[in-house]
């Protein structure tokens, strides 16, 4: 009877029936072992990595990965394939796709900006409506969008402005607070008499005499 320990020494020597286990004690020795062959399958995946992407499947991984946590307009995405060299004609057929089914929507975005930036800035209409147009949003979603907010609004909010920074300009002379306060709103797109009216009444409630610029204008701070 063959003992089980004798069946090591047949196969280490290459003998009948031990090919299998030979294969494997020959990889160990010859150097074409498991090191050698998870270095090939990297070359190999290495050179799959290399293969040239599809132009479509680019594209729609760089417009995903920009609209991840934030939204974007159809021209700021075409502006970053552009800018990857994505074919144009490729590219309008992502975006168009992307507008199907909702991931690009222009007219939300233009309707969330506006919200946003007036509430968080203190923007009136004017600002915001350059800021959409240096976005790409056309211009009738604009009208749209800035429609959101009507003049009382606005002066509601030019007040608010008003008030906060009104402290800082205590120790100013007069023409000086007015020109600061007033170049403050028109900065942020008000109108030149709203802004104006609303610091006028602001400095009187204080107590300062601008009955001689009642019928002046003004000029903001270079």
């Amino acid at each position: 009877m063959v003992r089980r320990t004798e069946w090591p020494e047949a196969t280490g020597s290459g003998g009948p029936g031990g090919s299998g286990a030979g294969d494997v004690a020959g990889q160990g020795d010859g150097g074409a072992g498991p090191g050698r062959q998870r270095s090939q399958q990297k070359r190999a995946q290495d050179q799959g990595s290399q293969k040239p992407q599809d132009p479509a499947e680019q594209a729609r991984a760089i417009c995903l990965r920009l609209l991840t946590g934030t939204a974007r307009t159809r021209k700021q995405l075409a502006e970053a394939l552009q800018k990857r060299d994505i074919p144009d004609e490729v590219s309008e057929e992502v975006l168009s796709r992307f507008e199907e089914v909702g991931l690009i929507d222009d007219a939300a975005f233009a309707d969330a900006w506006v919200e946003s930036r007036h509430r968080g800035r203190g923007l009136a209409k004017r600002a915001l409506a350059r800021e959409l147009r240096t976005k790409g949003v056309d211009s009738e979603l604009i009208e749209e969008a800035v429609g959101q907010l009507d003049s009382e609004q606005e002066e509601e909010t030019a007040r608010e402005l008003v008030t906060r920074r009104l402290r800082s300009t205590r120790g100013l002379d007069r023409d000086k607070r007015l020109r600061r306060l007033a170049g403050m709103l028109a900065r942020k797109g008000y109108p030149e008499g709203m802004a104006l009216r609303v610091v006028r009444q602001a400095l009187e409630a204080e107590g300062e005499d601008l009955a001689d610029l009642e019928h002046g204008g003004f000029q903001g701070d270079g």
